[in-house]
C-alpha cells in the first residue's frame, strides 16, 4: 500500500494526559546500555520490581525477550541492529504514550543507536542510562556463557571482541558496576527515575 493512502487517526485518539492522570504518574523510557554480562538486566528487572512495589505501572523490554518474538528474524549486522532499535523504539514510545513507565535493556553498542531512540521516543522521555563494565569483568562473570563461546568463535558479531562498542559522550546516568555494590547502583538509577515520573511535572 502506498504510503499516501495511510490515514493516521492520531488526532482523534484519547491523549495521553488523560491516561497519566489515571494512571497517577507520568510515562518515561529508561535505556540502560552497555556490553553483554555488565548489569543490565539485573538494574532494569530490580527497577521494575520496586517501581511495581509503588504502584507503579511498568513495562520492561529485554534485548534476548525481543528476539525470541518481535525481532527473531533479525540477526547481528550493522543493518540488522539497527533496524532491532528503531522497532524498539516505537514500541516503546506507544507506551510512553499510555504513560506507562518504560524499561529497555539492549547493548545498543552505537552512539548513533542510542539517537535513533532518543529521536523516535523524544528528547523529554528519553533517560539514557550507561550500565559500564570492562569486558574483562563481563568475561569474568560470563553470566551466560557467552564469552566461552565467543572465545572458541561460536558467536559472531560478539560486542567488545568481533564488534564494537562505542561508549557514550554523556548520559542522564553512568553505572560503573565494577566500582559500585548492585545496592548503590539501583538507588542511583532509583533516585533517576523517579525524578522525571511524578504526574503533573
Amino acid at each position: 500500500m502506498s504510503a499516501e493512502n495511510i490515514y493516521p487517526e492520531f488526532g482523534r485518539m484519547l491523549g495521553r494526559s488523560a491516561k497519566e492522570r489515571l494512571l497517577g504518574q507520568r510515562g518515561c523510557v529508561v535505556w540502560l546500555y552497555g556490553i553483554s554480562g555488565s548489569g543490565k538486566s539485573t538494574l532494569a528487572n530490580l527497577l521494575e520490581r520496586h517501581l511495581h512495589g509503588q504502584g507503579k505501572l511498568t513495562q520492561l523490554l529485554d534485548g534476548d525477550n525481543v528476539r525470541t518474538g518481535l525481532n527473531s528474524g533479525l540477526g547481528f549486522s550493522d543493518d540488522d541492529r539497527r533496524e532491532n532499535i528503531r522497532r524498539v523504539g516505537e514500541v516503546a514510545r506507544l507506551f510512553v504514550s499510555s504513560g506507562v513507565i518504560t524499561i529497555c535493556s539492549f547493548i545498543t553498542p552505537a552512539r548513533s543507536l542510542r539517537s535513533l531512540a532518543r529521536q523516535i521516543i523524544g528528547e523529554d522521555d528519553f533517560l539514557e542510562v550507561y550500565v559500564k563494565c570492562s569486558f574483562e569483568k563481563c568475561a569474568e562473570r560470563d553470566v551466560k556463557g557467552l564469552y566461552a563461546k565467543a572465545k572458541d568463535g561460536g558467536v559472531k558479531h560478539f560486542t567488545g571482541k568481533d564488534s564494537a562498542f562505542e561508549e557514550p559522550g554523556e548520559a542522564d546516568l553512568i553505572i560503573d558496576t565494577e566500582a559500585e555494590t548492585e545496592a548503590e547502583s539501583l538507588a542511583r538509577l532509583i533516585a533517576l527515575v523517579e525524578s522525571r515520573i511524578v504526574a503533573g511535572e
